[in-house]
């Protein structure tokens, strides 16, 4: 007999070698070599600053010799960290120094400009762009953090700290400080400055947004959107350089920040100048852009846990732009919608998050369903309006039944069967909507406002919960008797406390004698049906 051919055997493959076992620092290595470089260090800068303000407040020296002193000192003490760093060895003592310098020169340009007014703004910009371009060459050389966000962040704060006005040449700078963090980030995988750089520029490009109010509303959109496409390029980008599968806080809190923003301050913008529409369609925009970039990157290098959290600010997104745009039905059946896609997908894709996420689009149509459309008060008064209260009822009903469908597939692993939940809603549904229609159709009996609609109602809930336990008992459906049982209880419940205290007597003996009647017919049809079963 042919023995069947085996598969070649690969070639053992060469382990990776480990990774060099860092030194131990003793603390004695601690607190002689980088200790002391630090908080000497801080002592250097703080003594500039000293001397700016004592010589100001004695008058020893005139304030060009001052900031000149201040200047001529920070560039020699890089000059120092430099040749130190790079001649003696990479040393914590270079590094501090090096950072140090990089700080007193910022704080010599804030005394040029704000304190002394030697300088204009705009020649205090410039002068800041060098000290950060500086900053920046010689952390990613020696991959310093340190350096890099003493220098990155002054650059980014330059616009502030030389007191320069909030127009165009300000926001150039500030744009290009904050290419140069992405740049440096996705280099150096630095994912900190990333949100550093949010929180630095954010604040001063609303500044600039509220002073662009009185112009043409393109601008200030179009800048809106080119500081979230740099925001979100370091976030993804940081992703593609380093993926993982876990979800990192760096990147969520980014790209999470960095939506509200898009849609918060656009929306504000266009919403402020009277574009009620234009700002709706500003949000949907945006939640469209959030789930086009999230769906291919389900597949793509990225960790899944982010490309989910895109989907999932996008959804969110929409369900704003549609309870912006939409109200009544419409917007029900919009959340509906986006409640059955979710679920859709979250089973062609295998993630049970999706399935949740749908339960929460669904519970928003529950919500405004009950709470505006058609409240539980109109099972007492009628609503205005009962046809779009119906038509938002029966997308609940309808909803529901879908959904069950949909989520059978899904292992859950809790307690919660999300199908019996469905299921569940959409009986409440079907029993809800023809009660609404009992009290809208009979609630204009002339001879007796409101008397006749509550009896046929208590008589509707008393044969439906019967005919619901009958046909439990005859399939052998333990969940349908159960809640046939709990429509019969709530009819008893609402005979003998409302109906007793609220209908005139030949209604309340007539709805008395129609619910006696009904559940002894009950109790009849549930002992024999269960005697023949048995036996």
């Amino acid at each position: 007999m042919a023995q069947p051919p085996t598969a070649p055997k690969q070639a053992p493959t060469a382990p990776e070698p480990a990774a060099p076992a860092r030194e131990p620092v003793s603390l004695e290595d601690l607190l002689g070599g980088r200790v002391l470089g630090w908080v000497g260090g801080a002592a250097v800068v703080l003594g500039v600053v000293f001397f700016l303000v004592m010589a100001t407040s004695r008058g020893w020296i005139d304030e060009p010799t001052r900031v000149l002193l201040a200047l001529v000192g920070s560039s020699a003490l890089l000059g120092a960290a430099l040749y130190l760093h790079e001649r003696q060895g990479r040393t914590q003592a270079a590094l501090a120094a090096a950072a140090t310098a990089i700080a007193a020169l910022y704080v010599t340009l804030v005394a040029a400009t704000q304190l002394y007014d030697l300088i204009a703004p705009a020649l205090g910009l410039l002068f800041a762009g060098l000290v950060g371009a500086a900053a920046t060459a010689i952390a990613v050389r020696w991959s310093a953090p340190v350096v890099a966000g003493i220098g990155i962040v002054g650059a980014l704060l330059a616009p502030v700290l030389v007191d320069a006005d909030t127009g165009a040449i300000a926001l150039a700078f500030m744009a290009v400080a904050l290419v140069a963090a992405v740049v440096v980030l996705l280099w150096q995988r630095w994912p900190w400055l990333g949100v550093l750089a949010f929180v630095l520029s954010v604040p001063q490009l609303l500044v600039w947004m509220d002073e662009q109010r009185s112009g043409a509303l393109w601008l200030p959109l179009a800048v809106l959107a080119a500081f979230w496409l740099l925001y979100v390029v370091a976030a993804i980008g940081y992703e593609l350089r380093v993926p993982t599968t876990a979800l990192r806080l760096t990147s969520a809190s980014l790209l999470l920040a960095d939506a509200a923003l898009l849609a918060g301050v656009g929306w504000a913008l266009l919403n402020d100048e009277g574009h009620d529409a234009s700002a709706t369609a500003w949000v949907l925009v945006s939640a469209a852009v959030y789930v086009a970039v999230g769906i291919p990157a389900w597949r793509g290098r990225m960790s899944r846990e982010v490309a989910a959290l895109l989907i999932a600010v996008g959804t969110a997104l929409a369900a704003v732009a549609l309870a912006l745009a939409l109200d009544g039905p419409v917007l029900v059946a919009g959340w509906a919608a986006e409640a059955i896609v979710l679920a859709w997908a979250a089973g062609r894709l295998g993630d049970s998050r999706g399935h949740a996420a749908a339960l929460v689009f669904f519970g928003l149509a529950t919500a405004h369903t009950l709470l505006v459309d058609a409240p539980p008060n109109a099972l007492r008064h009628p609503v205005e309006d009962f046809v779009p209260a119906a038509i938002a009822v029966a997308i609940v009903g309808l909803t529901a039944v879908v959904l069950s469908v949909l989520v059978r597939e899904l292992d859950w692993e809790t307690d919660l069967e999300l199908d019996r939940l469905y299921l569940a809603v959409a009986t409440a549904a079907g029993i809800y909507l023809p009660s609404l229609a009992i009290v809208a159709a009979f609630d204009g009996d002339a001879a007796e406002p409101g008397q006749t609609p509550q009896v046929l109602l208590s008589a509707f809930w008393a044969v439906t919960g019967l005919a619901g336990l009958v046909l439990g008992l005859l399939r052998d459906v333990r969940i349908l008797r159960l809640g046939a049982l709990a429509l019969l209880g709530l009819a008893v419940v609402k005979v003998f406390v409302y109906d007793l205290a609220e209908l005139d007597s030949i209604y309340r003996a007539v709805s008395f004698i129609a619910l006696g009647l009904l559940l002894l017919g009950g109790a009849f049809a549930y002992q024999r049906i269960r005697r023949e079963l048995r036996s």
